[in-house]
């Protein structure tokens, strides 16, 4: 149980990493001291100013020659801040260099593996099935698509008959002899009562 609790993990933060860090915090130091510097500058050019209203020109011009000192250290000041960025990117670049270095490796690593696994026999092989299956299905396609020869049309019609043939089934016919219909009922002559009278003739029966 003590290894397992006082195991300490692993840092992920790399010398790169610190070094860069350390850059930026001197980058951010000599920033605050331009800061720092700049106001300086500008109350010792206005207390120059006084003096010299005041009448004492020795004494601002004594201030005069510190601060052209100073603005000679905040020049010097800006070319260690680009240093400083300058550095940081290359650091920066080489860190981005390395992890694209270590994606290509584990590619080709894995490309290795693959290979192994797959020789150049085995895809030859595989590419001769699949050309075999892709003729195999065009032929197919062939004949599906009418580019049968007359004698395979013939057979495909006899064929096609034939299976019609088995298929529809007529009625068997009777051995017996059908059963006569109903005579047809003999007509009876028509009288002369029975026939229909005229209009007149009914008026003169009714009289």
């Amino acid at each position: 149980m003590g290894n397992l609790f006082g195991k300490k993990k692993q840092s992920r933060v790399t010398e790169q990493d610190k070094a860069i860090l350390q850059l930026k915090q001197q980058r951010d130091k000599l920033r605050q001291y331009q800061k720092k510097i700049t106001v300086q500058l500008e109350k010792e050019r206005q207390l120059a100013r006084q003096l010299l209203k005041d009448g004492r020109k020795e004494k601002a011009l004594l201030l005069l020659k510190k601060k052209r000192y100073q603005e000679q250290l905040l020049d010097k000041t800006e070319n260690q801040i680009s240093n400083l960025e300058r550095m940081v990117q290359d650091l920066e670049f080489v860190q981005i260099e390395r992890k694209v270095i270590d994606g290509l490796k584990v590619g080709n690593e894995c490309l290795k593996k693959m290979h192994e696994a797959m020789s150049i026999e085995d895809v030859e092989r595989i590419m001769d099935e699949t050309q075999d299956a892709i003729e195999y299905q065009r032929q197919i396609d062939d004949m599906l698509a009418g580019s049968l020869s007359q004698e395979d049309e013939d057979a495909v019609l006899a064929e096609l008959e034939a299976i019609t043939q088995e298929d529809v089934k007529l009625p068997e016919v009777p051995s017996e002899p059908l059963p006569e219909g109903p005579k047809a009922a003999e007509k009876k002559p028509v009288s002369e009562n029975d026939r229909p009278r005229k209009k007149p003739e009914r008026e003169l029966l009714a009289l």
